[in-house]
């Protein structure tokens, strides 16, 4: 059976790598030239997503890719001195295991993983998907497939080919995300430094084995900003505007937008799809369920989604029907849990007033204070807030993988 994968990021190499093992015939295809290589941003794995990692081999190397951001200083606007926070202890009151990591040393973690029993096709995108599996591409020859999976991206090319154009198909949050490579001035080890202030947080940290650092920003807009995703200048112009002024400390890494390596700016929005298979195509990851980048556990829904993909496929024998109705069984009561608690994490990581950036800091200052046991048994009285993405369940796939 032959299956193609659009999207070389995080979900499509767990999804190739699962459906190679379980004996089926995988190719990749990414846009882009070649695998990231600038470092990405930080992304949190939990317990469910680690689990499956193990699994998968490689779980050493994530761990010592692991940023080593310990703890944090936070500058609220209008107070005399900053918040020193343990971070740690915020993790550990979030979940039993857990690891941050770079999002690209990720996703070339995972291509590694499954490369050998795995075709990879870079520099290409699907242009058109045919009922019978019939695909044609930008580039290559068009070749017939039994199943397509997109799992490439919020913007995905395969979703917007199989169900049509964004409109009606996402939630804007009312926020925006913004990530810049800058120079480590600080000499960050293990200290992520941040401004907060109503209707904007800006944040600044580093990599134990990263030369450079990365500054994020989250801010609120009431309404959809006028520009297009590919569209970088405009991007970093509205990133300037939302944050002029704030500190002198953020007015430097905003200096760095004119000749950063690395910059990534996207709407935090969800997608509100109910079903995303049809016919012969499913979406894995932010391509069918994003709950909303940096607030909703998106990279291990996404690692989650792929590795229940790829054994509901396995259990099926290829069925693709069967498949897609127990993968979409399996996903869709988490993947609307995510999107509440984005909602939610939207809100109390952005508050809109002095008060609630107050209160925002003084309950970080609070967990990281409380002994790391008292925290941790009270974060596990909510499988719906804190300890959401912990508290998600690996299926234990029982079909035969090929060795």
């Amino acid at each position: 059976m032959r299956i193609l994968i659009s999207g070389a990021s995080i979900a499509g190499p767990v999804l190739a790598y699962w459906l190679a093992r379980y004996g089926f015939d995988v190719t990749v295809v990414e846009r882009a030239p070649q695998l990231r290589k600038t470092g990405g941003h930080a992304v949190d794995l939990f317990r469910p997503a680690m689990e499956i990692t193990e699994k998968m081999g490689v779980l050493p190397q994530v761990e010592a890719r692991e940023t080593g951001t310990t703890r944090m200083t936070l500058y609220r606007e209008g107070a005399r001195r900053p918040a020193s926070i343990d971070l740690t202890k915020l993790y550990r009151a979030a979940s039993d295991r857990h690891v941050e990591v770079m999002r690209d040393d990720l996703s070339e973690i995972y291509f590694d993983a499954g490369r050998d029993d795995v075709e990879y096709i870079f520099g290409d995108s699907i242009t058109a998907i045919s009922p019978d599996g019939e695909v044609t591409f930008e580039h290559g020859a068009p070749r017939r497939f039994d199943v397509v999976v997109g799992a490439d991206g919020l913007h995905s090319n395969v979703r917007r080919l199989t169900f049509g154009e964004e409109a009606g198909l996402t939630r804007f949050i009312g926020a925006y995300l913004g990530v810049v490579s800058v120079p480590n001035v600080l000499k960050l080890d293990g200290e992520f430094v941040g401004h907060l202030g109503p209707g904007r947080t800006a944040g600044v940290y580093g990599a134990r084995h990263l030369d450079d650092a990365r500054a994020v920003f989250l801010f609120r807009s009431e309404h959809e900003l006028d520009y297009h995703y590919r569209d970088v200048p405009r991007q970093k112009t509205l990133l300037r505007n939302a944050f002029a002024g704030m500190h002198a400390q953020v007015d430097g890494w905003l200096v760095e937008l004119d000749r950063t390596p690395s910059f990534y700016f996207d709407s935090i929005t969800q997608l509100r799809l109910e079903s995303w298979s049809r016919g012969r195509v499913t979406l894995v990851g932010d391509a069918g369920y994003c709950p909303g980048p940096a607030v909703g556990g998106s990279t291990s829904l996404a690692v989650l989604g792929a590795y229940v993909l790829a054994g509901e496929l396995a259990e099926a024998g290829g069925d693709h029907e069967r498949a897609f109705a127990a993968y979409e069984r399996e996903m869709l009561d988490l993947v609307r849990a995510s999107r509440a608690f984005a909602l939610g994490a939207a809100k109390s990581l952005i508050p809109r007033s002095r008060l609630g950036a107050w209160t925002l800091a003084q309950g970080a200052r609070l967990i990281s204070a409380l002994p790391a046991s008292v925290s941790r048994a009270a974060a596990k009285l909510n499988t719906k807030g804190f300890r959401l993405h912990d508290s998600m369940k690996v299926k234990d796939y029982t079909v035969p993988v090929r060795r």
